[in-house]
């Protein structure tokens, strides 16, 4: 009679233990590094993207501004460049936003005596190194930048 002989279950054990004993240094380095190369490559075009959203927030209140400013000509046959006036909570320069870090400060030019106005809207802060410059809006509608590509 012949007999098949079994691993002692330490044996077992063991081999089983060492087969899922986890990740390597081999495969930890590479996980990091397509963590390394997918973060180089985000992390740009997220903070450009951020950027472009300061600009989009900065447009929105001039055109709001704009809009403030007809309502206030429409009672007062005069634009102004009073804040409190047109409904904000101080006079000019505004910020945007209005709580935390501003990106952009709005301010208004009167012309003929209060006849017709440009409003700006200029990078402050981080939003300053954009490279976009400011955007502006007259009485007329008339909206310009200083680099149009951006806007």
């Amino acid at each position: 009679m012949h007999t098949i002989s079994h691993p002692p279950q330490a044996l077992i054990r063991q081999r089983k233990h060492a087969s899922s004993s986890g990740f390597t240094l081999i495969e930890l380095m590479i996980a990091v590094a397509v963590l390394g190369l997918l973060t180089a490559l985000a992390l740009p075009a997220y903070q450009k993207q951020i950027l472009k959203s300061h600009r989009t927030d900065a447009k929105t209140a001039l055109l709001d501004l704009a809009a403030r400013e007809e309502r206030y000509r429409s009672t007062n046959q005069i634009y102004t460049n009073v804040g409190t006036a047109l409904g904000y909570s101080s006079n000019f320069p505004i910020s945007v936003p209005s709580s935390g870090n501003p990106t952009y400060t709005l301010s208004v030019n009167m012309v003929a005596g209060g006849g017709s106005f440009s409003a700006t809207a200029t990078p402050s802060g981080a939003q300053a190194g954009d490279g976009c410059g400011s955007y502006s809006i007259t009485d007329t509608g008339v909206q310009s930048a200083s680099q149009s590509n951006c806007w």
